[in-house]
């Protein structure tokens, strides 16, 4: 049964560092706000199945930098996970939150502990989906890492992006990709990932996306940022989803887990959209 509820939405436009972010904005404009931040390669609309459902709270998700209707970053500055969490703190001092909760899924649930570790004392809770902390490359695996970067980034310099005949392609691509959705998640996000153009329908998203990481934290690192979030934090995971690391769970002082049926997009999921909503309204938000 689909439990969506009909609920407004507005679209909103940040400029931080110079550069534009949207956000899609959900519930009243009294209610409590919480920053939502997506996965790799998707934007805002990946909330879309879960945001009606959430009580009492605004649901304010970006496009992360790259992603949406959002900015690419300079041509010649790799993507680093990091960056995105002076982008979020921007956001959050333009809408005037001192403290706020983040919900995020997948690497935007690693931007959120990123955020809560680095700042403990601006975030009040943590829901996150599929994701706790980014992937690392071990110090004596730096060089190499770097080096692959860099030979793919000089090989696919040139290359033309592809095209798709009709919108309905590209939505059937999304619909097969390597973290499949159904027909409706992947309107949503092709909605807003996608651009009309000579030549056919191309994604918006910045190419440099796909671009492996040039330099990437060490697990240690990763762990000095789990150690200091204070947050109360409620983790929810697909049984077909990534696996997670138990030790890093453990860092997180004040943390409850949930498993839940469904993949790795399972908050894009119909029914598990709707106990995801059911744990994060008793997880109480406002």
């Amino acid at each position: 049964m689909n439990t969506t509820q009909t609920q407004t939405t507005e679209e909103l436009r940040f400029q931080v560092n110079g550069h534009q972010i949207a956000a899609k904005c959900w519930g009243d404009r009294n209610a409590t706000p919480v920053l939502a931040l997506h996965g790799w390669l998707d934007n805002a609309a990946t909330f879309n199945r879960l945001a009606p459902q959430l009580r009492g709270v605004r649901l304010i998700a970006l496009d992360l930098m790259g992603h949406g209707f959002s900015d690419h970053r300079p041509a010649s500055m790799p993507y680093y996970i990091w960056d995105n969490v002076m982008d979020v703190l921007g956001v959050a001092d333009q809408l005037g939150l001192t403290r706020f909760s983040l919900l995020g899924h997948s690497m935007g649930a690693s931007i959120a502990t990123l955020i809560a570790g680095a700042f403990p004392e601006r975030v009040e809770k943590l829901v996150l989906i599929e994701g706790i902390a980014p992937l690392v490359t071990e110090p004596e695996d730096a060089a190499t890492q770097l080096a692959a970067a860099i030979k793919k980034r000089i090989r696919l310099q040139g290359r033309e992006a592809k095209a798709y005949s009709d919108f309905d392609a590209a939505v059937n691509a999304r619909m097969n990709g390597r973290w499949p959705v159904d027909a409706e998640a992947a309107t949503w996000l092709v909605e807003r990932s996608i651009e009309q153009r000579s030549g056919g329908y191309y994604w918006r998203s910045d190419a440099n996306l796909i671009l492996p990481s040039v330099m990437r934290m060490s697990e240690p690192q990763v762990e000095s940022f789990l150690t200091r979030v204070t947050a109360a934090t409620l983790l929810i995971l697909g049984d077909n989803g990534i696996p997670q690391s138990d030790r890093r769970i453990a860092l997180l002082r004040n943390i409850r887990t949930e498993q839940l049926a469904g993949g790795h997009h399972l908050h894009l999921e119909e029914q598990a959209a709707g106990l995801i909503a059911t744990l994060i309204n008793e997880f109480d938000l406002v």
